[in-house]
């Protein structure tokens, strides 16, 4: 982050624009009869979430440890490889999704066959907006995040899910004010293309969008609109907090206040509700 950023309303702006997108993957899902696949490796019992909160943890680790070493070693070239292959494996991957979940609401003749060339052609044009370009990228970054995080928060079970989110967050404080992510944070996150987004003297990580919309996406997909709505409203309120802290000390992890503020007036709405 910049030393010199000011808070401002403004810089909700994209964060916002990201979890409409998340939550609108999110309706089309609700909304088609696409199957829906767990990705948690573990079983969805008391044991099973913890196995599979670390089990994320662990990966996300891993990741960030692996690009700080590119980093220091000065390994663009390989990390741009890296980052290229799998942000191009996930668009061409969410894009088969949503258009599976749209296509499936209406009859379309070839719909398989249609699903396939506009999943490629979506792929390309997200891969040269993110590398190619700089007017566009942030914007895909922004749609990204949105539909990854949906993604997840619709393929983990909800006890996973919450110990997944409060796990990250707590990795998310030490990470950067001990760990791997605060020092890449300090070298630039402008120099990995598709991994951050700028909006201004802010900078924010793929990952902050992804877990803010896994939690919102979980929340409308398992507990309705209202929840969802409460747990979007705890998440900008906790992006505030974030945003305060910025202004005195230029970096701050991004997950602890948005994901427990998020999960509590989340679950407080859907424990009123019903």
């Amino acid at each position: 982050m910049n030393a010199r950023f000011k808070l401002g309303l403004i810089y909700l702006a994209p964060i916002i624009v990201s979890l409409v997108f998340g939550v609108t993957c999110a309706f089309l899902i609700q909304a088609s009869d696409v199957q829906r696949y767990m990705i948690t490796p573990f079983p969805e019992d008391v044991f099973g979430s913890f196995y599979n909160a670390l089990y994320f943890v662990i990966l996300v680790a891993a990741g960030a440890s692996l690009i700080y070493l590119l980093l220091k070693r000065k390994n663009r070239k390989i990390i741009s490889v890296l980052t290229g292959f799998a942000l191009t494996l996930a668009v061409f991957m969410l894009s088969v999704v949503y258009l599976s979940a749209v296509l499936s609401i209406f009859t379309v003749p070839y719909a398989e066959a249609l699903i396939l060339i506009l999943s490629l052609l979506i792929t390309v044009v997200a891969y040269f907006a993110i590398f190619r370009t700089h007017r566009l990228s942030n914007l895909v970054i922004l749609l990204l995040g949105g539909a990854l995080g949906t993604f997840l928060g619709a393929s983990i079970p909800t006890y996973s899910a919450v110990l997944i989110l409060c796990f990250l967050a707590v990795y998310d404080a030490v990470a950067v004010f001990r760990g791997p992510v605060g020092k890449i944070a300090q070298s630039g996150l402008e120099k990995l293309r598709g991994l951050s987004f700028s909006f201004g003297d802010m900078q924010m990580g793929l990952g902050d969008l992804t877990f803010y919309s896994m939690l919102s996406g979980h929340m409308f997909l398992n507990f309705g609109p209202i929840s969802c709505l409460a747990s979007v409203t705890g998440i900008l309120a906790g992006c505030l907090l974030v945003l305060k802290m910025l202004e005195k000390k230029g970096m701050f992890p991004g997950l602890p206040f948005p994901i427990f503020l998020g999960l509590v007036t989340g679950f407080l709405a859907s424990y009123a509700h019903f």
